[in-house]
Formats: structure tokens, C-alpha cells, sequence
């Protein structure tokens, strides 16, 4: 944790934040002063300082789609803040998902893969889709789908040790992409995600460094 007293806010007393996912988007930027920032951290929900209107707002607090601190992680001068977050919801007062412009698409795909999957949990039927089939059928299937590609990946690898053709290397990568998906599924299953698990092994690095 931090010290807020290490911190150099400007001559108004404010700090910039940017806010970010655990995925890699950016999502917004705006001010906070000491009390915002400090609220922030004790509620564990993203609280600005609104310029315009002198006072404190917290993101999401009317729309219901607020930023779910993760952590903050205040530059090398210490004079501006990057706020990890978790959104519920889109960010943009536009509805847009992040106030950047640029399209959807930039999203990262891991991240924006985990939101369809998501969805189509919250539809799971064993008239639906494939997903929603394997979402339907519960842990046993899905885990069993994690096991079966796992072995395929291992025969691909193996191939392409072998013989490192163009062919090999695209049923290489296919086949990993197959596990991911699935152990994406898996986790998701669960209300977790590749995130929580990047989360996991960047503290084991903290931890060994």
C-alpha cells in the first residue's frame, strides 16, 4: 500500500487517474484530491473530484455501472495515479465503453472473449449454443473439455517439434487456442477469469524478485 502523503498533488490539491482493467484497456481519465482518493480506498469503489460541480462523485454511483478497485499505482514522480478497476458496466456517460475513442474491437480479446462468455452463462441451456451447452451440462463436462484438449495440444506440440512446417505450426496454435477457450469456460464457470490467474503469477514475480 501506498502512502497518500508521498503523493504530490498540484497547486489545487488534484492528482489525474487513469483508469485501467486488469485486461489492458483504458477505460477513463479524471481528478481526485486526498478525500476522494482516500474514499476510494475505503469503499473500494473509484471516487473522483468533480471540477465542475466541487465535489465528490464516484463513478457509477446514479447509472450503477462504478470501477471496482483492484489497485493503484502512482507514477514514478508520484504526481499521477493508475487506477486498476474492475467495471461494472460501460464507462463513457455516452454508454461507450471506455471514453477513448477508437472501436470495440481495440478492446483486449481475452477480455472481451470473457464478457461473451459471461453472457452466455447467464443463458445457459442445452438448446443453446455450444457454450451455453457446456455452461448447462456444469464442472464435469467443461473439465473433461479442458482434459481432451490439454491432449491435443501435447500431440500438436509434438508434431511440430518434429516437422516445424506452416501446417504444424497452425494446428500448433489452433490447438492451444482450443484450451484456452475451454479453460476460460472453466473459469468462468466458477465467476473467475485469466485475469485472476495473471493476477496470481505477477504476485509469485513480486514475490521471487
Amino acid at each position: 500500500m501506498f502512502d497518500i502523503n508521498c503523493l504530490k498533488f498540484d497547486e489545487k490539491g488534484l492528482i489525474p487517474g487513469i483508469v485501467q482493467t486488469l485486461g489492458g484497456e483504458v477505460r477513463m481519465q479524471a481528478f481526485l484530491n486526498r478525500e476522494s482518493l482516500q474514499k476510494t480506498l475505503d469503499t473500494g469503489y473509484v471516487t473522483f473530484w468533480s471540477r465542475s460541480r466541487k465535489q465528490l462523485w464516484m463513478k457509477g454511483e446514479t447509472s450503477g455501472n462504478r470501477l471496482k478497485l483492484i489497485e493503484i499505482r502512482p507514477d514514478c514522480d508520484k504526481d499521477a495515479l493508475l487506477i486498476i478497476a474492475e467495471p461494472e458496466g460501460p464507462t463513457c456517460h455516452t454508454g461507450e465503453t471506455s471514453c477513448f475513442e477508437g472501436e470495440t474491437l481495440s478492446q483486449p480479446w481475452l477480455e472481451h472473449l470473457e464478457i461473451l462468455l459471461k453472457g452466455r452463462k447467464a443463458a445457459a441451456s442445452l438448446d443453446g449454443s455450444y457454450t451455453q451447452k457446456l455452461f448447462a451440462k456444469g464442472v464435469d463436462r467443461i473439465a473433461k473439455k479442458v482434459t481432451e484438449e490439454a491432449g491435443e495440444v501435447i500431440i500438436a506440440a509434438k508434431n511440430f517439434e518434429l516437422d516445424p512446417s506452416a501446417h504444424n505450426r497452425e494446428e500448433y496454435l489452433g490447438e492451444a487456442a482450443d484450451l484456452l477457450f475451454h479453460l476460460q469456460v472453466l473459469l468462468t464457470h466458477h465467476g473467475l477469469s485469466l485475469q485472476d490467474i495473471a493476477a496470481v503469477l505477477r504476485e509469485r514475480h513480486k514475490q521471487r524478485s
